[in-house]
């Protein structure tokens, strides 16, 4: 590898890992404006979605220039691709923070509703889990801590699944807040999905470090291969 390109790849990885503390803050506030009721912090995520989109931006444009210039082979090719697509699953993870943000601040408007029951907060701890370790695994190049963050997924799935009786439960007893309800589902609803993104990450670290590719029930790769 040439010294320009080191400083590319350098540059990069930079770049996405600051993407990346953006995203995961996002996160944390939106959950904790649902949590606490607190319309302040959910107006506070939802305006700093524009400096995130402008990195995303920003880190796709430098991909396609070291591409065009470098002409990276290899693990560094792999890792440029990675980054192309870790951005986007980023980015697109930022904007359903914003969309729980959004929730937050419709609950916090509305008569309070006891939703302990939901464990929306366990969902989101295992959700942030989840993100905190795709980006760990990247930061890393661990595909063995990325596998790891597929089997949690599992967990989310199955939470999110239950969230549906829950709310129905909810609605039957409480009908003048099927508002509320539905809000709180929705609210479940983004953080599945956010699991899935990280689940995307984690794939892409292990194509990044081993050219396997596992989504889609592709190759998955031994364990210490």
């Amino acid at each position: 590898m040439s010294v320009h390109l080191e400083r590319q790849i350098d540059k990069l990885k930079k770049q996405i890992l600051s993407l990346g503390a953006l995203a995961e803050e996002a996160v944390r506030g939106a959950i904790r404006a649902v949590e606490t009721r607190d319309p302040a912090l959910a107006k506070q995520v939802i305006d700093g979605d524009n400096a995130i989109d402008q990195a995303e931006i920003d880190v796709e444009e430098d991909c396609l220039h070291t591409l065009a210039l470098y002409q990276p082979v290899a693990f560094d090719l792999r890792f440029v691709v990675a980054v192309l697509k870790i951005n986007n699953d980023l980015e697109r993870i930022a904007d359903l923070a914003v969309n729980i943000a959004e929730q937050a601040a419709f609950l916090a408007r509305e008569k309070p509703i006891d939703f302990s029951h939901f464990d929306i907060s366990t969902m989101a701890r295992l959700v942030q889990s989840m993100l905190k370790r795709s980006l760990d695994s990247l930061v890393n190049i661990d595909p063995e801590l990325a596998l790891a963050v597929h089997e949690d997924d599992n967990g989310v799935d199955d939470m999110h699944r239950g969230m549906y009786r829950l709310v129905e439960e909810g609605v039957r007893a409480n009908p003048e807040q099927t508002e509320q309800y539905i809000h709180i589902l929705n609210v479940s609803r983004q953080l599945e999905r956010i699991g899935d993104h990280c689940v995307n990450i984690a794939g892409d670290v292990v194509y990044m470090a081993r050219g396997d590719i596992t989504r889609h029930g592709g190759k998955q790769p031994p364990a210490g291969a």
